[in-house]
């Protein structure tokens, strides 16, 4: 069943209405009709929904609240270096289906390109898209937020505010004896925030690494395999997805 993220607030007999996007979905590509039912995601609770007018708009009744169970326990912020191409997109979209609770863009060191101005505005907005469409399609309950480019030292300040940080960090874990992913995951249970921090295509900084050691993250590599930028955020999300669910 088709599900959809709904802004409006309900009314207090349980009506609401669905505008712009999602109403022309629901009409021209669904080509549902009065009766049928769909999921209303409404301050991040699923609902149960029939659809009681389809015009310019699509108005719907909610039946009753659903059981949610799609979100992981842990709140998983994926910090990204600013990769080439539409390697963030991807990120986005699969880190969404795999219960990515927000992406925090930052410019780092290695990073090639650079996001400015109008341009920074854009892609944040096609993130946000990317983001709500991937939560539609896996049945999540919330779409991730998707924070505004960082600078490094913006994402050093933010990293205070998780309850863990971990930084996939290939040449700081060999010097540490390389701690595993796996062993780190398991000190984490009594944690609820968690920032992932990846590097962009030629990886973290020996500067940034040692501003984030020193705001105490923790640092690991991710398996004995060297994963592309786009890759190891995915592996990291699949493992916590495994270790906690």
């Amino acid at each position: 069943m088709q599900r959809y993220f709904i802004e409006d607030k309900k009314s207090a007999d349980g009506y609401l209405t669905i505008i712009g996007d999602d109403a022309k979905h629901i009409a021209k590509v669904m080509r549902q009709s009065v009766g049928e039912q769909l999921i209303a995601v409404v301050s991040g609770k699923p609902h149960l929904a029939e659809i009681t007018q389809i015009a310019s708009d699509v108005r719907v009744k909610l039946i009753r609240e659903l059981e949610d169970r799609s979100e992981l326990p842990k709140r998983v912020t994926i910090a990204c270096g600013l990769p080439k191409g539409d390697k963030l997109e991807l990120i986005t979209q699969k880190a969404t289906e795999l219960g990515m609770h927000a992406l925090l863009p930052y410019s780092a060191e290695r990073s090639i390109v650079k996001w400015d101005g109008v341009k920074s505005e854009k892609k944040i907005e096609r993130l946000k898209k990317i983001a709500k469409e991937a939560a539609e399609q896996s049945h999540r309950s919330r779409i991730p937020a998707i924070h505004t480019v960082h600078s490094f030292k913006e994402l050093a300040n933010a990293a205070k505010d998780y309850d863990a940080v971990i930084v996939a960090y290939e040449e700081e874990a060999k010097k540490s004896g390389g701690r595993r992913f796996a062993e780190i995951l398991e000190s984490l249970y009594d944690k609820d925030s968690i920032l992932l921090v990846f590097g962009p295509e030629g990886g973290i900084s020996e500067t940034e690494a040692a501003a984030l050691k020193e705001a105490g993250a923790l640092f690991t590599a991710l398996g004995p395999r060297i994963l592309r930028t786009e890759t190891a955020p995915l592996y990291a999300l699949s493992a916590i997805s495994y270790e906690f669910e």
